[in-house]
């Protein structure tokens, strides 16, 4: 018995020799920086494919309605939009859930996930009714809703704040603009070859990416890392600098540990921030996922196309919104500022969408489609990060990471019925209020960087120390944002 408790006394010991690395280790420059490195030619592609296929099996839909989805499913009217609608409502049901199971049982979730609607999406292939296209939109919400906000969690747990814009900006913001452009180019394609017994025309295009997602959906099930302290994709060393890292950033030192996700802290999370970067996603959600879920058809709507050359022509929209993207996330990195590049981003929307509503002319309009996808295709991933990086503890990130999509997928919903069957072939209505939710988001996003500033001032000036008064340590660690130390990212 001696023997057992003096092996745990040096087990106890020699944990407690890595903890204190973790909180005092001074953070080699070199090694830092080759350890970033290394997460970002890791994780980054990951996520980015990952996301992709999420995006591409969503968005599926729009190239099957021009390919004669809704001839051959007998749907008329609005039977579109209530199929969508019914994706979306599913969609943000169970964002916060899944995040507090990814949570538990760690990054296996997010496989399951993937491998989940990638079922769903070949399942789709074999609809032979209305009826079977709402349930497969109910399953394939409930499977997707979870994936982005898992995946941004993940990400916040190996990087800095500062680091985070630029990361999310790769994988966020690029994601749905190159799912969108080959997801545009792989219909065309499958559009242009013969068809294979049953699967004809749109239904190759659910077939063959739902077969591709669920092969990357198996290999992510070996290959998805574990959060620092347990990855297997860094070595002792690594993940002391990755923990430390981490802890440097950190107003409380937590060395990599979890603490309970309370009730307390989850009611918390919907702070005023967190609600607000939620509305600001809404409203984003509402100018910019209405357009990619119905770009064929406006596209189509231009000119006498037939159903390829429509869909090969949405490609060049996410191209050029992808390279604005990355561009635009950079120079928030660089100017260390959210704010700016939500504004600037929504700027290039509003003048697209007032270009749509003010002209008729079909190359003014697809020029205007551009503009659009360009400003929408950033703005997203920068509410988000912003959300993310004023968010602590470690459960509170979790939830506002999903929480902020959750919410924002109801701009979503409403965004399905901004593109409406009797509005085309102008779509008045919807690029009207598309141009109304810009013009509001660049006005809230000021009055936001204000508040934020202010906060932070008040702090400086310890305006908030009486926080911390009569406060046991276990309290002080879970204040995270409440903290008088702790510094809100503009």
């Amino acid at each position: 018995m001696s023997t057992k408790n003096s092996q745990d006394e040096i087990a106890t010991k020699s944990t407690e020799v890595k903890e204190e690395n973790y909180i005092h280790e001074d953070i080699d420059p070199v090694a830092e920086k080759r350890l970033v490195r290394k997460l970002d030619f890791i994780l980054l592609p990951m996520f980015c494919l990952i996301y992709c296929t999420n995006f591409i099996d969503r968005t599926a839909i729009g190239n099957a309605r021009i390919a004669g989805l809704e001839k051959d499913l007998g749907m008329e009217g609005f039977d579109l939009n209530i199929a969508l609608t019914v994706f979306y409502v599913c969609f943000t049901a169970v964002e916060v859930p899944s995040n507090l199971v990814l949570k538990r049982v760690g990054s296996a979730w997010i496989s399951y996930l993937v491998i989940a609607f990638g079922a769903v999406a070949l399942g789709s292939a074999f609809m032979k009714t209305y009826a079977e296209l709402i349930v497969t939109r109910v399953f394939l919400g409930l499977a997707e809703g979870g994936t982005l906000a898992g995946l941004v969690y993940c990400l916040a747990r190996f990087y800095r704040r500062r680091e985070l814009v630029i990361r999310m900006g790769f994988f966020f913001g690029l994601s749905p603009v190159l799912a969108g452009a080959f997801g545009g180019l792989l219909a065309s394609g499958l559009l242009a070859v013969d068809d294979f017994g049953p699967i004809k025309q749109w239904r190759k295009i659910f077939f063959i990416e739902g077969i591709i997602t669920i092969g990357i959906g198996i290999v992510l099930l070996f290959i998805m890392p574990e959060d620092p302290k347990k990855t297997k994709m860094l070595n002792e060393t690594e993940r002391a600098l990755a923990i430390a890292r981490i802890n440097a950033d950190a107003t409380v030192k937590n060395n990599g540990f979890k603490e309970k996700a309370t009730m307390k802290l989850v009611l918390r999370s919907f702070n005023i921030w967190t609600v607000f970067c939620a509305m600001g996603y809404f409203l984003v959600n509402i100018s910019f996922q209405g357009l990619s879920l119905f770009l064929p058809t406006v596209i189509n709507s231009l000119g006498h196309f037939t159903v390829v050359q429509a869909q090969l022509r949405t490609v060049p929209c996410y191209l050029v919104g992808a390279v604005f993207s990355i561009m635009n996330c950079f120079m928030s990195w660089h100017l260390n500022s959210r704010g700016i590049g939500i504004i600037v981003s929504m700027i290039l929307q509003t003048m697209g969408y007032a270009i749509a509503v003010g002209t008729k002319d079909s190359h003014a309009r697809y020029a205007a489609c551009f503009l659009s996808i360009m400003g929408g295709a950033s703005s997203g991933p920068l509410l988000l990060t912003w959300g993310v990086d004023n968010a602590a503890p470690d459960t509170m990130r979790a939830v506002a990471a999903a929480a902020i999509p959750g919410i924002g997928a109801f701009g979503s919903i409403l965004a399905v019925w901004t593109y409406l069957p009797t509005d085309a072939p102008n779509y008045h209505i919807g690029n009207s209020i598309n141009l109304a939710s810009a013009a509001f988001v660049i006005t809230s996003t000021a009055i936001g960087m204000l508040y934020l500033k202010l906060e932070n001032k008040k702090r400086d000036r310890g305006g908030r120390d009486y926080r911390l008064e009569g406060k046991a340590e276990e309290e002080i660690r879970d204040l995270g944002y409440r903290h008088p130390s702790f510094r809100y990212q503009l």
